[in-house]
């Protein structure tokens, strides 16, 4: 018996968990507990005498033996898959679509029940991300993905063109009238989603103002998260018309008109995915909304 074979429910299970940062996330994601994911990966580990995560206090990453034996399985898995969605038929066709609990929420829940009325033979799965990269290996079709569009890990389509520009609260604003925006935005903690985002350095090139150093961010990678924190007072962030309601109800204060005008949401693809008739449906009907 190959060990493949004997392993293959604990090899998918494996391929599965490496989806997620933290095995709660992927015990949520499985309908299954901790513990019992906790056990499967040690027992893994133990037939095969390796060690495939890190654990750490914000969850696991893969070991360098747990990429390379991610890299040889899920190629497999994910053909299997693809066999068995063409052996049900176009009756049964199956989309993840990849995106933030901000836009899933604010934008698209409103409208995403025409979509099914249009097309039942969709299977539609709205998969929350707030790490949009790696597509493929998270199972991703498509993702919608905030920004500039300056990206080479993903095939872009643009999709929604949406200024962004600085947020705070009363009090923020209020510093800005007191102390003007030079000063106050030199003091304040800019809210960012992942350490590596040129979304701050693009305003302040574009304001005329100093860049901060990265010392003064904070880094909240989940949107809806990084909106309360400003309401809460942590620091400001770069938003856009998806704040309307807060907005309105004077939660948060646009501070300057300045406005990142390159930025909105892009269609993200894989580059190694060809574009499925589910995707080529689901990108037609967000155009025509």
């Amino acid at each position: 018996m190959s060990i493949a074979f004997k392993h293959h429910d604990s090899l998918r299970l494996f391929v599965e968990i490496s989806q997620h940062n933290s095995f709660t996330d992927a015990a949520d994601a499985l309908h299954m507990t901790k513990g019992a994911i906790s056990y499967q990966i040690k027992t893994l580990e133990t037939d095969l005498d390796l060690k495939l995560f890190e654990r750490n206090p914000r969850g696991v990453t893969l070991t360098s033996e747990g990429q390379q034996l991610l890299t040889a399985s899920y190629p497999h898995y994910r053909d299997i898959e693809a066999e068995l969605t063409a052996l049900k038929g176009p009756l049964t066709q199956s989309l993840t679509v990849g995106m933030s609990s901000y836009f899933a929420s604010r934008w698209l829940s409103p409208r995403l029940m025409t979509f099914m009325q249009i097309h039942p033979e969709i299977q539609l799965r709205i998969q929350p991300m707030t790490q949009l990269f790696d597509l493929d290996r998270q199972g991703v079709d498509i993702a919608i993905r905030w920004g500039n569009g300056a990206w080479d890990d993903v095939e872009i389509t643009p999709f929604m063109p949406m200024p962004a520009w600085p947020i705070g609260n009363r009090d923020a604003v209020e510093k800005v009238r007191q102390i003007g925006p030079e000063r106050a935005f030199s003091e304040f903690t800019l809210l960012r989603d992942h350490d590596d985002s040129n979304a701050w350095s693009d305003w302040l090139d574009a304001a005329g103002l100093s860049r901060q150093n990265r010392k003064d961010t904070l880094i909240i990678p989940d949107p809806n998260v990084r909106v309360q924190a400003v309401i809460d007072g942590q620091g400001i962030a770069l938003n856009d018309e998806l704040v309307a309601r807060e907005l309105e109800g004077g939660q948060l204060v646009r501070l300057s008109d300045i406005e990142l005008v390159s930025y909105g949401y892009f269609l993200a693809k894989p580059r190694t995915v060809n574009l499925a008739e589910s995707v080529d449906a689901f990108i037609h009907w967000l155009q025509q909304h």
